[in-house]
């Protein structure tokens, strides 16, 4: 078939766009659930290492805060990486060393050295999000976008859903080393398998049809070439664009807020089932299962549905902020747990309370959408770092303010931190379009 070109020349129908962003999308999803994986599995652990070393609360809080220490202070280190090298060759360096360290977690005994090795967990782990969102900004068009990181974030909660029983399982059977021995050598592989097969979108499959439909729709396909011949030091003034902005506050805050459910669900909720529901480990490992699969329901809704919206002519705030909202609201269902006995209502409401953070774990659009071009891994850094000071402050606070007999005030603090998150969408973030800078 042939069409006239505007000199009048015929030439053949452009090349129907490949389909090779779809496999990156995979690759992305696969690298969420072994990411979330290796943050839970020393949830899933820690009811059976608290017995066999004794652990108060307080230091079990610290033992699940260990992670966050140093995962959130080298967010900004970690973006600054990951505007400079390849995604190929950083992402897989950092999946195999926090692979390795989480191997470790399960050979070396002691609490100081389960401390010091969760700690490099966080050192190695700090880029992997900064990545996700320099690949997605790079390899997919705008009105795609919310899609793709709801699909990869849903890793997040169907790793942790599908996997969780057959962790408790492993733990049930063997021991609660062999839950890190596990998860770290899956790491380790799927470490060599990304640089076997991750390409930018020019050095890839993708064909120039589907190249320019990504670079048409908004995508920054061309974003390493551009920064090949120099990449500048952070100055002050970067620095200060991504401190200096108010949208770009509203949602650091709001990731804070929004992760703090997170990690409630990531380091306390199997202990919450086992110590104050009395649960054995296999049967917590399976009610923990079903939050998270709520919460992957949410998350894919959330993208498709925000896309959808985009598409049908809504305003880019309305189409991106929406779902966080609304996913916010829902989430102080987690209150209702103090005020009954039943664990079957518990299970209800920490389900619509983890759907409701599903349905607003699409933020990362926000950054894609509002973070200046050439500040994407900085800003991006700086994101992570603030929403994940919660990974520090969650299991701190709450290991703090629970008793041997009551979880309820760790469900207030949830419900008080998620209400600052919905003013700080509502209020901070404004019109969402790029800043300057």
């Amino acid at each position: 078939m042939l069409q006239i070109q505007k000199d009048g020349r015929f030439s053949p129908v452009a090349a129907q766009a490949s389909k090779a962003r779809v496999l990156i999308a995979v690759m992305l999803f696969v690298t969420v659930v072994i990411n979330y994986m290796d943050r839970a599995n020393l949830s899933i652990a820690l009811p059976a290492i608290a017995d066999e070393m004794d652990l108060s609360t307080a230091q079990q809080g610290l033992l699940l805060s260990a992670f966050g220490w140093t995962y959130a202070a080298l967010q900004i280190p970690g973006g600054w990486l990951v505007d400079r090298i390849p995604p190929r060759v950083l992402y897989p360096a950092c999946l195999i060393l926090w692979s390795a360290a989480t191997v470790f977690m399960g050979i070396v005994g002691g609490f100081l050295a389960l401390i010091a090795l969760r700690l490099l967990v966080g050192v190695f782990e700090a880029p992997a999000y900064p990545i996700n969102n320099r690949v997605a900004t790079t390899w997919y068009p705008e009105r795609e976008r919310a899609t793709v990181i709801g699909f990869y974030t849903s890793g997040q909660f169907i790793g942790l859903a599908l996997l969780t029983p057959f962790l408790a399982w492993l733990q049930a059977v063997l021991s609660w080393h062999w839950v890190f021995i596990v998860t770290g050598v899956i790491g380790i592989i799927w470490g060599v398998v990304w640089y076997a097969f991750y390409r930018e979108p020019s050095d890839s499959r993708a064909n120039e049809a589907e190249i320019e439909l990504i670079r048409d729709g908004g995508g920054l396909v061309d974003l390493e070439q551009g920064q090949q011949p120099e990449r500048p030091a952070v100055t002050r003034n970067d620095v200060a664009t991504v401190l200096g902005r108010q949208k770009l506050w509203g949602i650091y805050l709001g990731q804070f807020c929004l992760t703090s459910t997170l990690w409630f669900f990531l380091t306390w909720f199997p202990t919450y089932l086992v110590d104050y529901r009395g649960m054995d480990y296999i049967e917590s490992g399976f009610l923990v299962s079903l939050p998270f699969i709520a919460a992957l329901v949410g998350v894919l809704f959330s993208g498709v549905f925000s896309d959808f919206l985009l598409r049908r002519g809504a305003s880019l705030g309305v189409a991106r902020k929406g779902p966080i909202i609304v996913g916010l609201l829902l989430t102080v269902a987690m209150l209702g747990a103090n005020f009954t006995d039943s664990t079957a209502l518990v299970i209800v409401l920490l389900s619509v309370a983890f759907f409701g953070n599903g349905l607003a774990s699409i933020t990362w659009s926000l950054v894609s959408a509002l973070a200046p071009k050439r500040l994407l891994g900085l800003t991006g850094g700086m994101f992570n770092f603030i929403g994940n000071l919660s990974s520090i402050a969650t299991p701190i606070v709450i290991g703090l303010l629970v008793t041997d007999q009551s979880f309820a005030p760790g469900f207030v603090y949830m419900t008080v931190v998620t209400a600052l998150g919905i003013a700080s969408y509502i209020f901070l973030v404004g019109k969402v379009e790029r800043v300057k800078g």
